[in-house]
């Protein structure tokens, strides 16, 4: 790699987007004039922010007590409604229900006039309500002691009135907020009434007070606001800084006809990556950077004002963020920059054209979103599980940082950094490979319709189905998935459970699976693998499931740890054992959680998805591909994870084996051992005891069972021989499949050099 060949790409790429003035007004100019702006909005908007007052009615006032009076004056007493909050309430007094209303027809009356915006709150007060509270006092006055006063009836409350409102309204809300507040006040004053009658000192109400001290420093306060503010906003920056430099470095560049020219340089494919990524992450760190710069600045200038404004919260003024902090935002803006460049430049490669690289954005935030608003919920803190995950871990780290908590934060960041890393180095073979594949580059415009699309999925389909469709099909199975599981609710009884488990695999897996291969495939047999494998196949199948369920199985220990079950979970988890526990005997266990899942998960992602992929040209790609859609498969996210990684191994004998059948041998085995496991753990004390060569492989603990270290190593061991030995295995139709999938990439390819040596001779 020549690094004079890079910094000649660099220096290119760099004054060429210094040319666009677009690029220059969405990198500099609006940066700097956004916050501003916004902060000058709000300063304006927040002088026309006034409170009205809420029109209520008030029904039953005869009703009222003497004392302590609720009104004066056709209004509330001062006592319980201070005058400001006296100004917010347009109140009219009646003295009981409008004639032709009884009691009954209340509730529909007041809906109409509340529907209506005649009032915003009613309130009827019952025509009782004075004498059974007088009855209450009196009851209390009459009766000294807690048994006397039972007997007494003085634990009935007297009925208390009735208010009206529409939730669906914020001014209904706000009306019965304001007289929620006054008649708390008033049912205070007449509990202290009650207590000096019956000459209990009124501190017997509040026989303590919780004294709250703040020990927060004013930069403490000041870090803990921005550590959750500032991360994100610069992150969604550097990812949008990234994307749009991207699309014209590779899109644009195919519409202008200059790509080809590039090409015909002496630089290599990689050294025109990295020069392009260099230039991308120069833009994305300098529209971060202005950024943070310009909230920086409003955060000092602006949002100080707007918060002093709010009056009683003025003092939690926000100011300036920490100028520690700004530092950490700009020392993990480089990884991220990276990783969030080499992403938009495998992205916009791919795409044909400016229009259609636009429109990649939206799954990219899509993606990203998620991992990005984890961060700011209050129960997620910086652990080991958290710190796997990419940019949630970067973003929790950081806030770690600006708040000051070096310590903790120094516990995580090799793991956030190595995670981070080998996302950038995928992101970046990524793109490399895109700007190696001339089929990738030099994708010519089409007309797309939804209609032509299907048409061209049926009339051209070949013997395996193409990689759009498989794609497809996986995308519709995680939405029938999720669709299902909105029906909650698990059966009373192991029978019901079983149909229903049963029948959701059949109907939205297996079967859709077999249907699809019919409908978009010429040859259903090979799409979904159903050929005879060797017989040698099946026994080693066998020993490769049983050597690695003590890996699976401490793997599923080891995440189940990182990322504990939620209560909800756990409670699904144990219900679901219950029923699995009155199951009539064990081979029904079997053959709906073992035998049914593994035919009909195999047909559809090890069959349909994986022969679809395939034509992607790189064997291991269609198996992770296949292996994630497998995971994401499962509604339990520890499930999925565990599920991803065994999806990988089945996905590996599909394809070595050329056959369908070791694969579902495979699964089966695999779950049949889990739920063995599970149906007798608690038979496992006594099985220990009798046969002791047993408790070399595996104990028991009030947990369930584990697996003994020893056999953890076995395990290892004949794992990596066993798949070794598939390794080795090639069988006929299975190269045939490759050697023609890779005449097919090389054919594209050629015809996609002669375009460019086309280019490159006009030139």
């Amino acid at each position: 790699m020549s690094w004079s060949n890079i910094k000649w790409i660099f220096l290119r790429e760099v004054r060429d987007q210094l040319r666009d003035r677009r690029t220059i007004f969405t990198i500099v100019v609006l940066p700097l004039l956004l916050y501003p702006l916004l902060g000058m909005s709000f300063l304006q908007v927040a002088q026309f922010q006034r409170e009205h007052a809420t029109p209520v009615l008030l029904l039953g006032a005869s009703a009222f007590p003497d004392s302590p009076p609720l009104l004066a004056d056709d209004a509330f007493a001062k006592e319980f409604c201070p005058e400001k909050e006296a100004n917010l309430l347009d109140l009219t007094v009646k003295p009981s229900l409008p004639e032709n209303v009884t009691a009954e027809q209340l509730p529909s009356w007041a809906e109409e006039r509340i529907q209506d915006g005649e009032y915003d709150a009613i309130v009827y007060f019952p025509t009782e309500f004075a004498t059974k509270l007088m009855e209450f006092r009196q009851s209390i006055e009459s009766s000294s002691e807690p048994k006397k006063s039972e007997e007494a009836g003085v634990t009935q409350a007297t009925p208390g009135p009735q208010l009206f409102l529409n939730t669906a309204s914020d001014k209904s809300r706000i009306a019965r907020d304001r007289v929620a507040n006054v008649l708390r006040r008033w049912r205070e004053t007449i509990v202290a009434e009650n207590l000096v009658d019956r000459q209990v000192p009124l501190i017997a109400t509040k026989p303590f007070q919780v004294v709250s001290t703040d020990v927060a420093r004013e930069r403490s306060r000041r870090a803990a606001v921005w550590s959750k503010i500032l991360p994100f906003v610069v992150l969604v920056w550097a990812l949008t800084g990234a994307f749009y430099p991207a699309i014209d470095l590779c899109a644009g560049e195919k519409e202008r006809g200059t790509m080809e020219t590039l090409l015909c340089s002496p630089a290599q494919r990689s050294e025109i990556v990295w020069g392009k990524l260099l230039t991308i992450m120069t833009f994305s760190v300098a529209t971060s950077t202005l950024n943070l710069l310009s909230m920086g600045i409003t955060g000092a200038f602006v949002m100080t004002r707007i918060v002093a404004m709010a009056g009683d919260a003025a003092h939690i003024a926000i100011g300036a963020p920490p100028l520690a902090a700004v530092g950490w935002l700009l020392l993990a803006l480089l990884p991220l920059s990276a990783l969030f460049s080499a992403l938009s430049l495998a992205i916009a490669a791919f795409a044909r054209s400016s229009k259609e690289g636009q429109y990649y954005l939206m799954p990219l935030l899509m993606i990203t979103l998620p991992l990005m608003m984890m961060p700011l919920m209050p129960s997620v803190e910086l652990d080991l599980g958290m710190s796997l995950i990419p940019v949630t871990g970067v973003m929790l780290l950081l806030r770690t940082l600006i708040e000051g908590r070096y310590v903790e934060a120094l516990l995580y960041v090799v793991p956030v950094l190595g995670v981070t890393a080998l996302c950038v180095l995928l992101a970046l073979r990524w793109a490399i490979h895109q700007f190696n594949d001339e089929s990738v580059l030099f994708r010519e415009s089409e007309q797309w319709g939804l209609g032509i699309w299907f048409r061209h999925m049926i009339r051209d389909r070949s013997d395996t189905p193409t990689v759009s469709a498989a794609l497809l099909f996986g995308a519709l199975l995680l939405v029938f998935r999720f669709v299902l599981s909105l029906f909650g609710g698990l059966p009373d009884s192991w029978d019901g459970y079983a149909t229903v488990t049963a029948v959701s695999l059949v109907a939205t897996i297996g079967l859709p699976a077999i249907i699809f291969a019919v409908i978009f495939t010429r040859n259903a047999s090979q799409t979904l693998l159903l050929h005879v494998p060797r017989l040698t196949t099946l026994p080693m199948v066998v020993l490769l499931a049983i050597a690695l369920h003590p890996l699976a199985f401490l793997m599923s220990d080891i995440v189940t740890q990182l990322y504990p079950f939620s209560p909800e979970v756990t409670g699904q988890l144990h219900v679901m054992q219950r029923l699995i526990d009155r199951a009539p005997n064990a081979w029904m266990v079997l053959l709906v959680l073992a035998v049914t899942p593994a035919i009909c998960e195999e047909l559809a992602f090890r069959g349909f998805i994986l022969s679809g992929l395939r034509h992607m040209g790189h064997k291991w790609l269609a198996i992770l591909v296949t292996s994630v859609l497998f995971g994401a498969a499962h509604s339990v996210i520890q499930q999925s994870l565990t599920a991803c990684v065994m999806g990988v191994i089945l996905g590996y004998i599909a394809i070595q084996t050329g056959s369908l059948l070791p694969a579902i041998l495979f699964h089966c085995v695999h779950n049949s051992l889990a739920m063995l496991l599970s149906r007798f753990h608690e038979a496992l004390p006594d099985l220990i005891a009798q046969y002791p060569i047993v408790g070399f492989f595996v104990t028991a603990s009030d947990q369930g069972p584990a697996y003994q270290w020893p056999t953890v190593v076995l395990s290892v061991w004949l794992t990596i021989r066993t798949l070794q030995w598939f390794g080795r295995q090639q069988y006929e139709h299975t190269r045939e499949e490759s050697r023609q999938e890779a005449l097919d990439h090389q054919a594209t390819n050629v015809s996609a050099r002669f375009v460019v040596n086309e280019s490159c001779g006009q030139s």
